[in-house]
């Protein structure tokens, strides 16, 4: 997983990745984390809530 140093786009498969992780939570978040310029991870933190 990258983003390309040449025209600064993201792959298109990383994209679809983290499209997808947002769209299957309801509540959460999506962290991408980036080192040097490249996305070397992507994490789904999803909560789920209970009435009382």
């Amino acid at each position: 997983m990258e983003i390309s140093e040449q025209d600064g786009n993201i792959d298109k498969k990383v994209l679809d990745e983290i499209l997808n992780y947002i769209r299957q939570i309801k509540y959460g978040e999506v962290v991408i984390t980036i080192h040097e310029s490249k996305i070397v991870q992507i994490e789904k933190r999803e909560k789920k809530r209970f009435q009382r």
